[in-house]
């Protein structure tokens, strides 16, 4: 679809559309032999991320970390959308009937306490930013996106295969015991690579490999270099760290 199509599907601006690409927030798929930018069923579904993310109040900055992520996921990210806009729903909800009541106040129809008059504000920091940063964008992996946004597609299509390279040996390890010569020779590899990315002490490494198998959502994704995977790599890790120390 060209960007008037977009933008006129979608309900916003194409002025919107080009500064997303402009920052690098969502490039488009390809462009017509007269230079018309074109987007694609992936850009649309990644268009449609980006603008639930808007609609909970995270600037454009912080989406395109959580976004530029490796380890973002669109579905994980759609059931925290959804949970999210839940939570807001339940919000406004108390919000309005606050006002209802307030209404009714005024009128003298009833009478509301101070405390009452003030149900449903929050203004406290955004919560779903929160959870978002907890998840995709810790200090360790704002680093990580510094050091990734610098190298060309080519480079990080490289580092891609060499991290997934990292987990089919790990992978091939796994019914061996996390503390074998082999396994901690191959788990020093994902720490060295950890760490050409970011920066990542022996304790956060350790608390790492326990995300691992305390988060099902990490779980998943590792365990689909092997079944067992993210138990073997939380065990080797811990290990590696003790030896370390």
């Amino acid at each position: 679809m060209k960007v008037k199509e977009v933008a006129d599907l979608v309900g916003i601006s194409v002025r919107t559309l080009h500064h997303y690409d402009e920052i690098g927030l969502l490039k488009p798929g390809g462009q017509t032999d007269a230079g018309y930018r074109l987007y694609s069923d992936d850009n649309l579904q990644m268009l449609q991320q980006i603008l639930f993310f808007r609609e909970l109040g995270f600037p454009l900055k912080k989406i395109k970390e959580i976004v530029d992520n490796p380890s973002f996921d669109h579905e994980e990210a759609l059931e925290m959308h959804r949970r999210m806009l839940l939570d807001k729903r339940s919000q406004l909800d108390r919000m309005i009937q606050t006002i209802e009541l307030t209404i009714r106040h005024a009128k003298g129809e009833i009478h509301m306490t101070n405390k009452q008059k003030f149900e449903g504000f929050d203004f406290s920091s955004n919560p779903y930013e929160r959870e978002a940063r907890e998840r995709w964008g810790d200090e360790a992996v704002d680093r990580s996106n510094a050091k990734l946004g610098k190298l060309s597609a080519q480079e990080q299509a490289e580092m891609a295969e060499e991290m997934n390279g990292i987990y089919r040996k790990l992978a091939s390890l796994r019914h061996e015991s996390p503390a074998s010569d082999e396994a901690q020779a191959a788990i020093k590899e994902w720490y060295d690579f950890l760490n050409r990315m970011g920066s990542y002490s022996l304790e956060a490494f350790r608390g790492l490999g326990q995300m691992y198998v305390d988060d099902g959502r990490f779980t998943k994704n590792i365990d689909q270099f092997g079944e067992g995977l993210a138990k073997f790599m939380q065990g080797a890790m811990a290990e590696y760290a003790d030896r370390n120390a």
